[in-house]
């Protein structure tokens, strides 16, 4: 049993600045009994040990204090994406049995069946509260929705050993300290987000906020940050609007997409302290690390971790491995007899035993830092009665990494051949809005192209490889 990791610190540094957020700033001890308050006043709403409870929101000192009360309080927080439509979250809260929500959209709840909201804001008062409470870092935290190969979510669950195990490696290779200041500039719902509050807590360091109403860039060079994660789209932006503002930065974490040599040139021009980091959700966030390099390789695991190939795929195991998926018959951890879980990404070792990325073994791209699952899409184009068949792939691009492009066999509404190119001009606008309405604005094709007739399939899947490159021949 241990106290929290945000109580210890108040603790230990009560005056030190836990929060900033554009407005105002908030000391570890002024979040730990915020934190506390707000535990107590939510548990005398009927949760119990381990329920879990959704929350729907962007960033903000709301979400943090709900995180840590469920970690005081033995609830399972699960942080959803506001990008998700009310029928995903919907289709989630039923799926894991979820009763209890908090939004920052509470309009939104209107179309979001879940038994009991939770008015969060009116709970965080800090005044004087009772000494906090010893917690158990073995049990279950939070859940991170992941996609498998098949684009359906997956509950990764963590416990907070995992979290903690995690935050120390990263700080072993990229030194954070309690004057120092990381940007909260990925969301919490990702793990690289939910990663940075376990990383802050530790070092008794500053949590920033994004202020919204100013570019990212702009945010960068007026405040005092010392740390920042960005995916690479987000650090060339930066670099092309306003390159000066990344120059004061300690540390900038790379991660989430391909890193282009030129991205890497760039940086180390403007003698920018940059890292590249191989990780994902299972493994709480970083695996291996490294200095930005035009090698291409992501260092060597950090502490905590293990990694080793078989056949050039990675298997990870160690005390960042994550509790298992939730599934409706209980948490599932897929780990061979030795605990080693495969990542289902290619890699090698170089000479000197750092690792190199090859690509993914399923079909997922990275756009623009968010996974992209073709299967997840094809499901939704194929809902439109214009289209018999949907192939969704990947196309390069020098900003996002990859962009979705969609190949699709149109058919009429007698479910004949359609050759007439303002219908289908029409179907490609209809099908982007449908791909924004079920999923993501970002997800939607940027480019569409008839199916190739001329290749025959000898199975029952479409041939998926050949068809892709009969699309792309010039």
């Amino acid at each position: 049993m241990m106290i929290s990791p945000l109580h210890q610190t108040a603790l230990a540094t009560p005056t030190a600045i836990a929060i900033e957020d554009g407005r105002d700033t908030y000391s570890f001890s002024t979040l730990s009994s915020m934190v506390s308050n707000l535990a107590m006043s939510l548990q005398t709403q009927g949760l119990q040990r381990g329920d879990i409870v959704g929350c729907l929101s962007h960033n903000n000192l709301e979400m943090i204090c709900l995180y840590w009360a469920c970690i005081d309080s033995g609830w399972v927080f699960l942080p959803l994406s506001p990008r998700l439509s009310n029928s995903q979250i919907n289709q989630l809260i039923d799926t894991y049995q979820v009763s209890w929500l908090w939004t920052d959209s509470p309009g939104r709840l209107t179309d979001i069946a879940v038994t009991h909201d939770l008015n969060v804001s009116l709970c965080m008062q800090a005044n004087p509260s009772p000494a906090a409470v010893k917690i158990s870092p073995h049990i279950a935290s939070n859940i991170i929705l992941t996609s498998g190969s098949s684009g359906t979510p997956k509950a990764a669950m963590h416990c907070l050993l995992n979290h903690l195990a995690s935050a120390q490696g990263s700080a072993s290779f990229i030194p954070l300290t309690a004057n120092d200041a990381w940007l909260l500039s990925l969301p919490l719902f990702h793990i690289g987000g939910l990663a940075i509050l376990h990383r802050c807590t530790l070092a008794a360091a500053r949590i920033v906020l994004r202020n919204t109403a100013i570019s990212l860039a702009e945010q960068l060079q007026q405040s005092t940050i010392s740390h920042v994660s960005l995916v690479p789209t987000q650090a060339l932006q930066i670099l092309t609007q306003q390159p000066s503002a990344l120059t004061r930065v300690k540390a900038l974490l790379l991660g989430g997409g391909m890193i282009e040599p030129q991205l890497i040139d760039s940086l180390n021009a403007l003698n920018i302290n940059a890292y590249t980091s191989y990780g994902m959700t299972e493994m709480s966030s970083q695996i291996t690390t490294a200095k930005a390099n035009l090698a291409g390789h992501h260092g060597r695991p950090l502490p905590a971790r293990q990694l080793k190939l078989v056949d050039g795929i990675i298997w990870v195991k160690g005390e960042c491995l994550f509790l298992g998926y939730l599934t409706p018959q209980g948490v599932s951890l897929p780990v061979d007899e030795q605990g080693w879980f495969c990542t289902q990404d290619k890699g090698q070792l170089n000479d000197k035993g750092q690792l190199m990325i090859s690509g993914r073994v399923d079909n997922m791209f990275i756009c623009g830092g968010e996974n992209v699952h073709p299967e997840q899409l094809e499901a939704v184009l194929m809902t439109h009665p214009n289209v018999a068949q949907a192939m969704v792939f990947a196309m390069s691009d020098p900003i996002f990494g990859h962009l979705p492009a969609a190949i699709i066999d149109y058919v009429d509404n007698n479910g004949d051949e359609l050759v007439g190119s303002a219908d289908i001009n029409s179907i490609n606008i209809q099908l982007s809005e449908l791909i924004e309405q079920k999923l993501a604005r970002f997800m939607r094709p940027r480019q569409y192209f008839n199916w190739p007739k001329q290749v025959i399939s000898s199975g029952i899947k479409a041939p998926r490889k050949l068809i892709i490159a009969a699309v792309q021949q010039p």
